[in-house]
């Protein structure tokens, strides 16, 4: 039976010789890793990346989609890229929305696989199932939006592109892609690997009309497309121009995480910000909002498009989001949206991690302050923000060592205590003093610091399955498993994770035996995810990685929150020796029984 859904096709591109073979995944990797994600971090294991320089030839970047994607499937609108950080060393996995996924699929492809090196700069083109490599040379240098122009004006306006900036170019270690509709592949150094590469942009012409995936089961689609759509419409974040993300975008939480203590301020020194409203959702969407457009299939439509219209800061950038928000504002000192939006808009413009970036710069602010170096950046000066922004994209003076990501600068600065980061990668917008299993999600997240591999805010804040204690650490490890083996699932299939505020394992279940043919269970889904989660971790493990990187920064673990977490530290120790038991793993390393168990294969030499 052919598995329904895929197009059963690859481009496996060796930019150091400038060819494309076409070839076809094997269906048994499709029934055990699904795609995207799952399929992803398999093609680095089978080809022993854990044993290669991130920003060698010899790294693989894949640019993945699920057997939903470009189908009807409500929120199916994700594409995948995976490959070894250059900032963390692990492996990592980067998400977009957009379009652009969609339209790789209706090109006819399920993934893109780049290896080696060119020797000049080149860009991917991708039409009728055919893909080849073309001259970037005279891109090579160009920000984001200029190249994304270049390529419409040449090819039309139904064309996606994603492509990497200038930071990717220089091969700053926090480098994204950022496609068409300002939507970013934003965390790893995924744009950095594309920079060594001398790889600028990939380009995808082709229309739904006539190529969306055909599903397995024809009669049980429709269905499985109404079941979601009904969880959608009933959600109270989900819930089309009602639900708090519907309204206001994901910065719907500004205002939520800094009333409960656990808004991280000012490098973290902090856990309430006192004018967060001003940056908040509500805040912007009365004062900047001019759009809220959606991706591919999605009538959720989270993303909030602001402008400001006049002043130092005009701009206009879709989307504002709550980690961007976040990470540029409060954590640095500053609630200036207007000024925010502006610095959006340049790590956009130029390619860049907007979480990584907003870190970098209030570690530096805080080494500042304690006379670890002198480049003046004190809290809140947002045009010394703006304008180092710009020298950390070009790598050029100060910003060449910011360059670097906040743990290698902080380091730098002699002292690797100011930086918030796990394996190197700078954490996002919950402090884990007052949400104690994002504390532990950050410390055991397969890509470094990360609330996305296991999302327990959805129970400990938002109450989604069911709540649970925020302060407490017990259960916790068992909850963190749960969401991490369930987001594994979804971003293998590659279905947005705000899908999981409203569906379940049973309805991924539903949508996934509609569209492939395979039946499977709520529980299969569950099994499948572990199996992901597993691999990840042994790939690591493989790389070097165990228990002793499974840390927080000790700020964390030794100085209490403030605001409504007032008193409260992590406790991560309690929860990581529940984690390894629920997980099976033996001091962080995965056993030869749980490989066994999940049908992994042993590593070569291993």
């Amino acid at each position: 039976m052919k598995l329904g859904g895929y197009r059963h096709k690859e481009a496996w591109v060796d930019l150091t010789s400038g060819t494309v073979e076409y070839r076809a995944p094997k269906e048994e990797d499709l029934v055990k890793y699904v795609g995207a994600r799952g399929l992803g971090v398999k093609y680095l294991f089978d080809h022993q990346i854990y044993k290669v320089d991130p920003l060698s030839p010899e790294n693989m970047l894949c640019v993945m989609t699920g057997p939903l994607t470009g189908t009807r499937i409500n929120m199916s609108g994700r594409l995948c890229t995976v490959t070894r950080s250059p900032l963390t060393g692990t492996v990592t996995d980067s998400h977009m929305g957009g379009w652009t996924a969609a339209r790789l699929k209706w090109a006819g492809f399920d993934n893109l696989i780049f290896t080696g090196k060119s020797d000049k700069p080149v860009y991917l083109y991708v039409e009728d199932g055919k893909a080849e490599l073309r001259d970037a040379s005279h891109l090579w240098g160009m920000g984001t939006r200029a190249t994304i122009k270049y390529m419409r004006d040449k090819y039309g306006k139904d064309v996606s592109v994603m492509t990497i900036g200038p930071a990717g170019e220089n091969q700053v270690l926090f480098a994204g892609f950022i496609n068409e509709d300002d939507r970013a592949a934003g965390r790893g150094g995924t744009g950095a690997v594309a920079g060594s590469k001398n790889l600028k942009a990939i380009v995808i012409r082709a229309s739904q009309k006539g190529n969306m995936p055909e599903p397995a089961r024809p009669d049980e689609y429709p269905e499985a497309i109404k079941a979601g759509l009904k969880a959608l419409m009933e959600g109270a974040l989900t819930a089309p121009k009602k639900g708090g993300l519907s309204v206001y975008g994901t910065n719907v939480l500004m205002n939520i995480i800094n009333e409960v203590g656990a808004l991280p301020s000012k490098n973290s020194q902090e856990t309430y910000f006192p004018t967060a409203d001003e940056i908040s959702g509500e805040t912007v969407r009365n004062e900047l909002l001019v759009s809220d457009p959606t991706c591919h299939a999605c009538p959720v439509a989270c993303k909030i498009e602001v402008e400001v219209k006049e002043g130092p800061y005009k701009t206009r950038v879709e989307s504002f989001e709550y980690e961007s928000a976040w990470a540029l504002g409060p954590n640095c000192g500053t609630s200036n949206k207007e000024a925010v939006a502006y610095l959006i808009d340049l790590c956009n413009e130029y390619g860049m991690d907007t979480i990584e970036l907003g870190n970098t710069l209030s570690m530096a602010m805080e080494a500042y302050e304690k006379g670890l170096h002198q480049e003046p950046i004190p809290w809140g000066d947002v045009d010394t923000m703006i304008a180092l922004t710009e020298k950390i994209a070009r790598r050029e003076g100060f910003g060449d060592i910011l360059a670097n990501g906040t743990a290698r600068a902080a380091k730098h600065f002699g002292d690797p205590d100011i930086a918030m980061v796990v394996k190197n990668q700078a954490i996002p917008a919950y402090d884990p003093r007052g949400i104690q299993g994002i504390g532990l999600g950050y410390a055991t997240s397969n890509r470094g610091a990360c609330h996305l591999r296991g999302y327990t805010v959805a129970s400990e804040i938002v109450g989604i399955p069911e709540p649970t204690d925020r302060l407490k650490p017990e259960g916790k490890g068992e909850l963190l498993k749960i969401f991490q083996d369930l987001h594994a699932f979804s971003d293998s299939l590659d279905l947005c994770k705000f899908s999981s505020f409203s569906e379940n394992a049973d309805l991924y279940a539903k949508q996934y035996t509609a569209v492939v043919g395979i039946d499977l269970t709520g529980e299969d889904i569950m099994k499948i995810g572990e199996r992901i989660y597993n691999l990840e971790r042994y790939f690591n493990n493989l790389a070097g990685f165990g228990y002793e990187d499974d840390l927080l920064p000790k700020r964390f673990l030794q100085e209490p929150a403030g605001g409504n977490s007032k008193g409260s530290v992590s406790h991560l120790d309690v929860m990581l020796n529940e984690y390894y038991q629920v997980r099976g793993w033996e001091k962080g390393v995965v056993t030869k029984a749980k490989l066994q168990e999940l049908g992994i294969n042993e590593a070569v030499g291993a």
